[in-house]
């Protein structure tokens, strides 16, 4: 595992805005009574949601007095898991799976088009500071390999050229549309299913 450390320009301060604090609120209160600690990991996620895909020191330490526990104790959550952004990655951050499953079937094209469309290192802003690139481990779609993440959603049967079509749509403004690029619903075979088929003829 790669160390994590937290970009040199920071922010002085940090808040919930009124969405997140609603959000917070709700999922702190499902904990029982001094249990509310429990909740740093899902509090992470939301101050990452709500600014732009990374969270700042300034949000440790407004999580931390939110939950009251140590600054030090939401810094080691935030640096152990690998969901968090510790510096920013753009507005929409790609994750290339580069598992065997997907290696099999391609990923390193998908690597490829990530290179040429934004930029040539992992973990580095394009051009325009829009998004940013890294090779992860299995995000658990195999049956649909190769695929990547943007944000919240999975891109699947990929290959280089729909690839560089969905970060061309990236790069000026549009969201492509998630899911099978082969037509496939979920992970159900391309040709319809090939099991169970006959058996009324058995």
């Amino acid at each position: 595992m790669s160390l994590k450390r937290p970009a040199k320009d920071q922010p002085e301060a940090f808040e919930f805005n009124s969405s997140s604090l609603e959000a917070a609120n709700t999922i702190v209160a499902k904990y029982p009574e001094g249990k509310q600690q429990s909740a740093v990991m899902a509090l992470l996620y939301i101050a990452q949601r709500q600014n732009n895909n990374w969270i700042p020191l300034a949000a440790m330490k407004y999580i931390a007095k939110f939950l009251d526990m140590p600054y030090i104790k939401v810094y080691e959550v935030a640096t152990f898991y690998s969901m968090y952004n510790l510096s920013p990655v753009g507005k929409y951050f790609i994750q290339v799976c580069t598992t065997t499953p997907c290696m099999i079937r391609g990923a390193n094209k998908l690597v490829e088009a990530c290179k040429e469309k934004i930029s040539k290192n992992e973990s580095e802003l394009s051009a325009e500071k829009k998004c940013s690139w890294i090779e992860v481990e299995c995000l658990g779609a195999c049956v649909n390999a190769p695929m990547m993440q943007i944000n919240d959603d999975y891109y699947e049967d990929l290959d280089k050229e729909k690839t560089l079509k969905i970060l061309d749509k990236i790069l000026t403004g549009e969201t492509p549309k998630p899911g099978s690029y082969r037509g496939r619903i979920s992970n159900e075979p391309e040709n319809n299913r090939k099991t169970l088929m006959d058996l009324k003829n058995a």
